[in-house]
């Protein structure tokens, strides 16, 4: 069949933990003589994989598998340069990028990529280990007809974001840190009242953010939910059923309380358009007393604007107990990303290259994916990768050197959260451990694949309906609304906007991967 055939409708609408390295070639090489695979890889709408970065570079010695970058290198969107290369039906061997977990499997039960299940059982030892060890991994990545058909990004690590709070504000005014919600009502309302930064103005900003929808998973001080780690507006699983945080009781009662706490200017009142630089702003000009965002950043503002505002004293606290008795932080690092790569039915090597994606799950291509070139970038230590001194103190943040030369880009890969943990602050892995440690985190709901028919009923009914949730609870904050007066409108209209239906079918696909 021409390959193009399959693509038409595309067209027409274009129109419209480290182990080891395995040091010893004999022990990587894939193939005794020399492979060359074409790789269709834009991401992040700014990157194209490029054979001659120092990664790829060294793979290839290792394996005898030599990538050949055919992205356009000058590409500003990633998503429209994947589509003009289906629609061309002149696919590469290889097909990678961000976010295409849905167009992955779309267009691999349509025939552009191939099912890798087999490939996988036969030829991918450290891809299938990881898939038998983490099944919510393999339910998340396996199309709605059973099929894999793309090696994730699989991600590492569990906390992501924590509550921090100034500890010298609280030294000032003779104040514990909150241990529960009421007791973090009375600190924010003493940051404002009782000038912590002794200027004699009332100026603080006591709780800030950096993004709105940061504000909102305060709900889960009073027992609702936001729901998900990567996404503030998603669903989750409770008991075997499919839920969304934002139409459940908790959720009410949560919003009268944030509305409350905004109206009161315990909230910044700019927290809808300040921005990502808030935290530099607030705390650097000695207004801002607490927020709550990445531990790794977070712990960074010490340091970095000591100058700015000496005495500055960040710290992690644990969340406060919320009305249900519960200490619950929603975010978690997400177990797979929707990033990594395919094998197109163009491929005439794909036993090689399911291989050569295996490299890149243990030893010496786990290594190479996470930490760069041994000797360059880091060393082996007692057979752990540890980074050198020149790339701990380099001028560029460490992942941006690893960035440069082909390295934690979203192909499929097991990612070491080591990396990370070697340039992350003191500080920082003290907020880490204390949230992993007393199992503050809630596991995150991996949703799975939906069938066409489910597709479409979601994609006809969602987009209305999350616009919708989006601009009711920015109104109810913004205006200072009555919650209670209109909750019962709200979820009126959440039903005729289709929530039920949509819910019917995730519960569908949901119970099509749990109930085997």
């Amino acid at each position: 069949m021409n390959n193009k055939i399959k693509f038409l409708p595309i067209l027409s609408f274009l129109l419209l933990s480290g182990i080891g390295a395995k040091n010893s070639f004999a022990e990587t090489k894939i193939s005794d003589k020399p492979i060359e695979l074409k790789i269709h890889m834009h991401y992040w709408n700014r990157d194209a994989f490029d054979e001659n970065r120092l990664v790829p570079k060294k793979a290839a010695e290792l394996t005898n598998i030599y990538l050949k970058g055919v992205a356009p290198k000058t590409g500003t969107n990633t998503m429209e340069l994947f589509y003009l290369m289906l629609a061309s039906g002149d696919l590469p061997d290889i097909v990678g990028g961000n976010s295409l977990r849905d167009e992955f499997m779309k267009y691999g039960m349509e025939g552009a990529f191939i099912p890798l299940n087999e490939l996988i059982d036969e030829h991918a030892p450290n891809i299938k280990k990881y898939l038998n060890e983490n099944p919510s991994a393999k339910n998340v990545i396996t199309a709605a007809d059973g099929k894999i058909y793309y090696i994730p990004y699989a991600a590492d690590g569990i906390a992501g974001r924590g509550y921090w709070i100034r500890q010298d504000w609280l030294e000032k005014l003779n104040l514990k840190s909150p241990d529960n919600v009421d007791e973090l009502y009375t600190v924010l309302k003493a940051f404002r009242d009782n000038d912590p930064n002794g200027n004699g103005i009332k100026d603080e900003v006591p709780l800030i953010f950096r993004h709105w929808q940061e504000m909102i998973r305060l709900v889960t001080l009073w027992g609702g939910r936001t729901a998900g780690t990567d996404s503030y507006l998603s669903f989750y699983e409770k008991n075997g059923k499919i839920k969304h945080g934002w139409a459940d009781p908790e959720f009410k009662e949560g919003m009268k309380n944030i509305t409350k706490w905004y109206q009161e200017k315990l909230i910044d009142p700019e927290v809808f358009t300040r921005g990502n630089k808030s935290r530099e702003i607030l705390f650097g000009n000695n207004t801002g007393g607490m927020t709550r965002d990445w531990f790794a950043s977070t712990a960074t503002l010490n340091r970095t604007l000591a100058k700015q505002n000496p005495g500055i004293n960040l710290q992690p606290i644990a969340p406060p107990i919320g009305t249900d008795g519960k200490r619950i932080e929603e975010n978690s690092r997400t177990l797979v990303k929707p990033d990594g790569w395919a094998i197109t039915i163009n491929n005439r090597n794909p036993i090689e290259t399911i291989k050569y994606f295996d490299f890149f799950f243990d030893g010496a291509g786990r290594n190479l994916a996470n930490f760069g070139i041994e000797g360059i970038h880091y060393d082996l230590v007692n057979g752990k990768p540890i980074f050198k001194e020149e790339i701990l103190n380099g001028n560029k943040p460490v992942n941006n050197q690893l960035y440069e030369v082909g390295a934690q880009i979203p192909i499929g890969y097991h990612q070491n959260y080591d990396y990370e943990k070697q340039w992350t602050d003191e500080l920082a892995m003290k907020g880490v451990d204390m949230y992993i440690n007393n199992e503050y985190i809630i596991p995150e709901y991996l949703p799975p694949a939906l069938n066409e028919e489910e597709k479409k009923i979601y994609d006809t009914h969602w987009p209305t309906i999350s616009t919708y949730m989006t601009e009711s609870v920015q109104n109810w904050i913004l205006k200072g609304m009555n919650v209670d007066k209109e909750w019962d409108g709200y979820t009126k209209n959440l039903e005729k906007l289709g929530l039920t239906k949509v819910l019917i079918v995730l519960q569908s696909a949901h119970d099509r991967v749990n109930k085997k």
